[in-house]
């Protein structure tokens, strides 16, 4: 059974496949999850504390499963690329994860604003870790290469770049998919990683492998 916390956050997150954050009400929240409204600005404290949450929960989750499948029985240049595509797929199906990764909130996200200073502490221990606010690109870069291998950290580096690469600049779609009026369907990051761009990964990583000092050049 999911606790409170992850009932209202699961709820946020399905409310935002529907319409905007401005538009999610948190009485709705509630009862989407169950729970009564008290319990939920228990939790979050107000709507702001709820949209730093639910990019807390979808940093950590993101890094989570960088970790899983870095530690799968594979060769590490291998792990490193499918790292690559799940990003590609994971920013796809997650927009929040895909604002975190890219640094592009829209008007239907939850842009999380830093808790105010002064603020008094949230009585929910993660909450107070939410309200530090949530990683930047930067950081997340950062903390995605940190779960590498020492020796394949330049690759991991190069990997995830290359994925954020894809995701910021979807591959054009094909003629047969443009639209009607001769326009080009609208690029989303949820587009597949291209053959070309496995193989680039692969070479890239196969140079540092065989590289005497273990550096691409």
């Amino acid at each position: 059974m999911p606790t409170a916390r992850e009932a209202l956050l699961d709820a946020a997150l399905a409310a935002l496949a529907h319409r905007s954050w401005s538009a999610v009400r948190m009485a709705d929240l509630a009862v989407a999850a169950r729970v009564s409204r008290q319990t939920l600005y228990n939790e979050f404290g107000s709507k702001e504390g709820l949209a730093r949450a639910l990019a807390r929960r979808e940093a950590d989750a993101y890094l989570q499963g960088v970790r899983r499948l870095l530690a799968a029985p594979a060769p590490p240049e291998r792990n490193l690329v499918v790292v690559a595509e799940w990003i590609v797929a994971r920013a796809a199906s997650r927009p929040v994860l895909r604002a975190l990764l890219t640094g592009a909130w829209d008007e239907r996200l939850p842009a999380p604003r830093p808790a105010r200073p002064g603020a008094r502490p949230a009585a929910v221990p993660a909450q107070r870790r939410a309200d530090e606010g949530p990683p930047a690109p930067g950081e997340l870069v950062a903390a995605t290469v940190a779960c590498a291998e020492e020796s394949w950290a330049v690759g991991c580096e190069l990997a995830v770049r290359l994925a954020l690469s894809h995701v910021v600049a979807p591959a054009i779609p094909a003629l047969e998919e443009r639209r009607a009026d001769d326009q080009c369907a609208e690029p989303d990051s949820w587009s597949p990683i291209t053959p070309a761009m496995t193989r680039l990964i692969e070479m890239i990583l196969s140079v540092e492998t065989t590289s005497p000092r273990k550096i691409i050049p």
